[in-house]
Formats: structure tokens, C-alpha cells, sequence
């Protein structure tokens, strides 16, 4: 038995479960009107949480909230619900840009974050490439022009690359 389910059985009861009236929901006891019983609201803004029905009312207004919800089939609504709240939360907080500015500032810190892997890649194929240097054989060096020993470039990445 899903969540809706419940508390739609749970206010049948009379909520408290003692038979006696049900208390309103969060939007009904906000908007001041008799809390139905097939209130579209009512499991999605219970009585203990007025606070994200208010939320939700001051930024996309009730009427607006119904009707959503009324379009939406039962398995979405709970989703919508949850997205409504954050969004609305977020419009209070920022009441020009709302999740947008949330959204953009987790983008620049992937940004940043992958820069630093990118840094942190780069280093690691350097220290490869220079511990590679450091105690590869003569056997895998070549003379240049004025007879210095050097080691193969393609020797010292092809070492670095599969010593990972």
C-alpha cells in the first residue's frame, strides 16, 4: 500500500484513528476552508508540515497547485509535490533565478572539480614519466649527435602508460 493510500485510509478513519474528525491539512487550514475528503491536497501537505504548503501557495498560488496535481496521474503526483516544494523554497530564497542558481553553482563546481582531476591526471603521467627516466636500463637508451645517452621518448610512455 503506497503512501497516498495510507494516509487517504487514515483520514477515511478520522485520521487520529480515535472516529473523531479529521484534522484539516496543511492547505485547507491555510486557505481557512473545510478540508473535503477527497481533498487533493491532503496527502501531499499534511497538518504537522503547514510551513511547505505556504511555501508552495506564496510562490505558485493554490489554485494553480490543484489543478497540477488534478492533470497529473496518482503515481506522479507525490513527485510533482516534492519538485513544487523545492522549486518554491528556492524562489523564496532567490526570487529572481530560484534552482537555477543552485544548478549553476553545482555546474561551476564540476568544472572545477574536473579541472583539478585533469590537473591531478597530468601530474601523475609526469611523476610515471619521470620515475620511468629515473631507473629505466641503458639497454632502452639511443646516442644522439654529440653521443649523449637518451632514452626513447616512445620507451619511456609506453612504460609510464602500462605501469599504471
Amino acid at each position: 500500500m503506497g503512501r497516498e493510500e495510507r494516509e487517504a485510509g487514515s483520514r477515511k478513519q478520522g485520521g487520529s484513528g480515535a472516529g473523531g474528525p479529521a484534522s484539516p491539512c496543511a492547505a485547507c487550514k491555510l486557505l481557512r476552508r473545510r478540508c473535503a475528503q477527497g481533498c487533493i491536497f491532503a496527502p501531499y501537505f499534511p497538518a504537522d508540515e503547514p510551513q511547505k504548503f505556504a511555501t508552495v501557495h506564496k510562490v505558485f498560488g493554490a489554485s494553480n497547485v490543484s489543478k497540477l496535481l488534478q492533470e497529473l496521474p496518482m503515481g506522479h503526483r507525490s513527485d510533482a509535490v516534492s519538485s513544487l516544494v523545492y522549486e518554491a523554497m528556492a524562489r523564496v530564497r532567490d526570487p529572481v533565478y530560484g534552482c537555477v542558481a543552485a544548478i549553476s553553482s553545482l555546474q561551476r563546481h564540476i568544472q572545477l572539480l574536473q579541472s583539478q582531476l585533469a590537473f591531478a591526471q597530468a601530474e601523475l603521467v609526469r611523476l610515471h614519466l619521470h620515475h620511468a627516466a629515473a631507473s629505466h636500463a641503458v639497454t632502452d637508451t639511443a646516442a644522439d649527435a654529440d653521443g649523449k645517452m637518451m632514452l626513447s621518448l616512445d620507451v619511456l610512455l609506453d612504460h609510464a602508460l602500462w605501469s599504471c
